[in-house]
């Protein structure tokens, strides 16, 4: 079993997973309205929305749609990233945190790691975990 995050956005799918990929990196699909078999389903204006979209990055893969009904609520799940490459992940850190907030800036942990956390710019939360390459 795997866990794949989907995260809903309001006309900003297509934006919020380019900037995703610009920091993460991967391959990018998107599925507009017009492009699936619903299309005649939907309004005019609602034919360049994301109907699905997948960000893959190794083990990493993120889905996002601009179909979300729960757009609005309050964020209350926390996309944690772990890594074992200290100048990625602080290179990936410090990208999602542009336009955003660091709620903790990336500083030695007691678990002898380095953590940090951030909200981007779409009100997504992120932890960041450096771990030492041993575990």
């Amino acid at each position: 079993m795997q866990l794949h995050p989907y995260l809903g956005f309001d006309g900003q799918a297509r934006e919020a997973l380019e900037f995703y990929q610009s920091c993460l990196g991967g391959t990018l699909n998107l599925m507009t309205i017009a492009d699936s078999p619903v299309a005649a389903h939907f309004r005019p204006d609602q034919q360049t929305r994301i109907l699905h979209g997948s960000l893959t990055s190794g083990a990493l893969t993120l889905n996002a749609s601009d179909m979300t009904e729960d757009v609005g609520r309050t964020h209350s799940v926390t996309l944690a990233l772990t890594s074992h490459d200290p100048d990625h992940a602080r290179q990936v850190f410090d990208a999602l945190a542009q336009g955003g907030t660091v709620t903790h800036p990336l500083s030695p942990s007691f678990w002898e790691g380095t953590f940090g956390q951030l909200t981007d710019r779409y009100g997504h939360h992120w932890m960041m975990n450096i771990l030492p390459a041993t575990h």
